[in-house]
């Protein structure tokens, strides 16, 4: 092998060096620079883009001193045109539409167009914003989200998947999916620690919630989720077991994610919010759990996926918490 004179970096160490210098300058840029705090969400249909209406308007209500923060909304091009309605509604609320596409690849998986619409944001954000919050179209903002505003040296506030799906557990053998995930995105065995899911209480391998992901642009974590995703879906041993199990090719988004964070960011970098951000509205009811999601008393940003496509007819009733709360949740979700 060849090497470079003394004092000329070698094409890929000069890469890397390049990329932590740009790094080190747009840490650089003082705080005061960048807007503090900006929103962002993905949506690929109609339905989705009425829930991040949704969302906007919670945001706007609740959020207390980041009621005013900007918010991004990411859509294919042909839904924005197709519904100019719902483009204007959000824009009258401040939020500003962007285009988004992906690899027509990816879009063989469930939920991966999003993964590509985060990294376009996150791009965006870079050198201007100081966190992005890259949320679920299906949330909502009920109180001042305070831990979005990350400790300096934190680069990614987090949550656990839901429930036990497609990880493994902690204290359990890695089984040959995780195997090759791992090898594939190159993410060290001292790099893998445990998480406890907030629906059925599992100690699993880490494993994020890719419906709530507070960034520091300047890091790239969202960007190494678009990248680390095609590495899976190319790859034929991780292809055949997704075809033979749905939950896998469901779930492949979020082990690229798994990727992303432990391949490069540092244990003392991550942050797990506390339980009350992303909350599963009656999620028992949707999936199953160990306990109830039947308050909005201390919840911070909640989540209702697809609860209210056939929600119970007394959910309102059922729904614990301040009742102008609940409300207003009844008169933008349920049924009138």
């Amino acid at each position: 092998m060849r090497h470079p004179p003394p004092g000329i970096l070698s094409p890929r160490r000069g890469r890397l060096a390049l990329a932590g210098l740009l790094a080190m300058t747009l840490a650089a840029i003082p705080a005061t620079a960048r807007t503090p705090l900006v929103f962002a969400a993905f949506a690929e249909d109609d339905e989705q883009l009425r829930h991040v209406l949704v969302l906007t308007e919670s945001v706007r209500t609740f959020a207390g001193a980041d009621r005013d923060a900007p918010i991004w909304v990411y859509v294919p091009p042909e839904l924005a045109s197709s519904r100019p309605d719902l483009v204007r509604d959000l824009d009258d609320l401040g939020a500003r539409v962007h285009p988004s596409t992906a690899p027509p690849a990816a879009l063989v998986y469930p939920l991966a167009a999003k993964v590509f619409a985060a990294a376009r944001a996150e791009s965006a954000a870079a050198g201007r914003v100081e966190i992005l919050a890259w949320l679920d179209e299906d949330t909502v903002v009920l109180q001042e989200p305070r831990e979005f505003h990350l400790p300096r040296r934190v680069s990614l506030g987090y949550r656990p998947v839901m429930h036990n799906r497609s990880g493994t557990l902690y204290a359990g053998p890695v089984d040959e999916f995780w195997r090759r995930v791992y090898e594939r995105l190159s993410v060290p065995e001292s790099a893998i620690f445990p998480m406890v899911t907030p629906a059925d209480s599992q100690t699993i391998r880490a494993y994020f919630n890719a419906g709530l992901l507070v960034v520091r642009p300047e890091r790239g974590t969202l960007r190494r989720w678009a990248a680390a995703l095609p590495r899976l879906y190319r790859d034929t041993a991780i292809v055949r077991m997704c075809r033979q199990d749905r939950v896998r090719a469901l779930f492949l988004h979020q082990a690229a994610l798994v990727g992303a964070v432990l391949g490069r960011l540092e244990r003392a970098g991550l942050r797990e919010l506390s339980p009350r951000y992303n909350v599963p509205l009656f999620f028992r009811e949707l999936y199953g759990a160990r306990r109830e999601f039947d308050s909005v008393a201390s919840v911070v940003t909640l989540r209702y996926d697809v609860y209210f496509r056939d929600p119970a007819p007394d959910w309102r009733e059922r729904l614990k918490g301040p009742p102008e709360t609940v409300t207003w949740l009844a008169a933008r979700l349920g049924r009138r």
